[in-house]
């Protein structure tokens, strides 16, 4: 069936089984938007080699601990179809949905080629990183625009549609605001006053905040927005998580922040993982089992915010997104 406007979710992908390990790190580390190296045109490749080779054996032991494969794959099909389903409730057979992840497939020229299939002259790419870096979405859209661009139609005959974050929209804060009020629902009434709202990010390293990248304050935007709305006088903070590499990256670490936490003798903490609209190893083994373990050896009364998932809010939230720029 024929679209007019084809949808493609931007992600970054995770590895389908152990052995796809490897060859996503490579992927990654191969990107010189996300691991930017001085002649990088050079030896990114090798170095990608190298560095993924070192680090497969590590990371497939967390992929092994949350059941052998990251579910992000799966997870961003289902919001796509669920966001089918919503958009062409109110304008049948207007859209398509379509997933194009970063480093692993599918990838984005597979993504387009089922766009050019569908005959859509009207392309939407949707980030799924609600807080803009060029690590992310930048590096994202540009292989989008890469792959639009010199076959027919090109990039000229077809209107592209960038929507490139998201940290403010009022359904996404209700949307991560009522699963924030899930996870406090699971500490008894007696101790929810005395909660300490953790919001966990994924790290970058202060070079992109330097270059003039506003991921900080689009952060703090989702963060004060989620506060207004749970309206409680709760102890928040911000912190950061997943570094790597010797780079300075943002700081407090979510691990030192915990540390600090049971030493000022804050024994409540809900983690609410502010830059992820996914599970994904960072959720499901970083903090459910990582900080989680830490957190029990520190004596912590410890829970996660559910991901927003395939949530109906957070995907009216996608949808509003997409209509506001598809208004003809």
């Amino acid at each position: 069936m024929k679209s007019r406007v084809a949808v493609v979710l931007l992600n970054m992908g995770g590895p389908s089984s152990l052995d796809a390990v490897e060859p996503v790190l490579f992927n990654l580390f191969r990107d010189p938007d996300l691991i930017p190296l001085p002649l990088g045109f050079l030896w990114q490749r090798t170095f990608a080699k190298i560095v993924a080779a070192r680090r497969a054996n590590i990371v497939r032991d967390y992929y092994a601990q949350i059941g052998g494969k990251s579910p992000l794959g799966e997870i961003t099909q289902a919001q796509a179809t669920a966001l089918e389903q919503r958009l062409n409730a109110k304008s049948p057979g207007t859209f398509s949905c379509h997933v194009a992840m970063r480093y692993a497939p599918p990838f984005t020229e597979e993504a387009i080629a089922n766009v050019r299939a569908q005959g859509a002259r009207t392309v939407v790419a949707l980030t799924l990183y609600p807080h803009y870096t060029t690590a992310t979405t930048g590096t994202s859209i540009w292989e989008l625009r890469k792959q639009l661009a010199g076959r027919p139609p090109a990039l000229g005959a077809v209107r592209l549609v960038e929507i490139d974050r998201f940290a403010d929209h009022p359904r996404y804060l209700d949307a991560l605001a009522a699963q924030t009020q899930k996870g406090l629902d699971r500490f008894a009434l007696s101790d929810r006053e005395n909660v300490t709202l953790l919001f966990s990010a994924h790290g970058l390293p202060m070079s992109f905040i330097e270059k003039g990248d506003p991921y900080l304050d689009d952060l703090k935007k989702t963060m004060n927005g989620v506060l207004r709305r749970i309206g409680t006088a709760l102890h928040a903070e911000l912190s950061f998580q997943s570094r790597a590499g010797r780079e300075r990256w943002l700081e407090p670490s979510t691990h030192a922040v915990l540390e600090r936490l049971a030493k000022e003798g804050r024994r409540h903490v809900l983690i609410v993982p502010i830059s992820f609209v996914s599970d994904h190893v960072e959720t499901l083994y970083e903090i459910d089992l990582l900080f989680g373990g830490q957190a029990k050896t520190l004596g912590l009364n410890f829970h996660r915010a559910p991901s927003l998932n395939t949530e109906p809010l957070f995907i009216d939230a996608l949808a509003e997104l997409v209509e506001a720029r598809c208004e003809w």
